[in-house]
């Protein structure tokens, strides 16, 4: 259409009007939101909590990962006991080295546990596409849970969630340790516990790095430990950042058991001189040396001598 025309005439100053004529402009102070493509954060994961759902991924859980798990990973459950002490639902915060972790995690709970528990997971990596959004949820009863910053949505569906009596495994790190050595632990775990009054059970998992690294595009085998803490509960008036300081250090004291000994931990604790679990400040070859020989070279040691250490931020 030619501007010359009566139509062409008309649509120029309609292209120059300001709204309710033309679309609104956005103020430049303030962060424009993503479209909501239902994706992410956005993704609805009630459905993999219908029963449907939970009986299908019962059966794979049970007969397929659970197995698998055990096979390659060959896991020693330290603690178990622990998950007893503690009125469920629980939130189960656990270091992160390996995307063997949740499914390892998962198949050493106990069974009742083991099929009412979800899973916090990356939405961004987890839940950025639609068909990956499927299969997690439906395979870990993943939901999505923003880790880059506060999110309300997030917050609230695992919230939500405790309160109808599911146990919430979350991973404090916010994601997979590049070198098998702890990550600044964030507070979402403390978070949840403060706002929903529910207990924290710590969980450290040593071993699984060796297996399968964040980079590695081969899976190998050998032995892990799951190790359970006394469950801990928020004191009255104790705000996130102390008790999520208090659960970085429960989780550093096991990861010393794991490379000493049960005694000697509690002393080095006692003493307030828990090793903090970053690793050496050193080369990334150095780094690797330091947790240890290859799990395959250790058969007859134990498991705990080659952990993937953990401490506090």
């Amino acid at each position: 259409m030619k501007n010359g025309s009566p139509l062409g005439k008309l649509r120029a100053p309609l292209q120059r009007a300001r709204f309710p004529w033309a679309a609104p402009t956005w103020p430049t102070g303030m962060e424009r939101p993503a479209p909501d493509r239902g994706v992410g954060v956005d993704y609805d994961t009630q459905w993999a909590r219908r029963y449907p759902a939970r009986l299908a991924r019962a059966v794979v859980l049970d007969n397929l990962t659970r197995p698998l798990a055990h096979a390659v990973a060959a896991p020693a459950v330290i603690g178990e006991e622990m998950l007893k002490l503690a009125e469920q639902p629980v939130i189960l915060a656990a270091n992160h080295a390996s995307h063997l972790d949740t499914p390892l995690l998962l198949s050493v709970l106990p069974l009742p546990m083991r099929h009412r528990t979800v899973v916090a997971a990356a939405a961004d990596h987890f839940f950025d596409r639609r068909w990956k959004a499927h299969l997690w949820a439906g395979a870990l009863n993943a939901i999505p849970i923003e880790r880059h910053r506060v999110n309300r949505r997030s917050a609230d569906m695992a919230a939500d969630l405790l309160e109808e009596g599911w146990n919430l495994v979350i991973f404090p790190e916010g994601g997979r340790s590049p070198d098998g050595w702890l990550q600044p632990f964030r507070g979402g775990a403390a978070y949840l516990a403060v706002r929903s009054g529910r207990p924290v059970v710590p969980v450290h998992l040593s071993g699984t790095w060796r297996l399968l690294p964040k980079e590695a595009r081969r899976l190998h085998r050998g032995r892990t430990a799951v190790r359970f803490g006394a469950p801990l509960h928020p004191d009255p008036g104790e705000d996130a950042r102390r008790f999520g300081t208090r659960i970085a250090a429960a989780i550093t004291t096991m990861a010393d058991e794991a490379d000493s000994d049960w005694w000697t931990a509690r002393r080095r604790a006692a003493a307030g001189v828990t090793p903090p679990g970053t690793g050496p400040v050193a080369a990334p070859w150095r780094r690797a040396w330091a947790l240890g020989p290859d799990p395959a070279s250790t058969e007859d040691e134990d498991p705990g001598r080659w952990a993937v250490r953990v401490g506090s931020r």
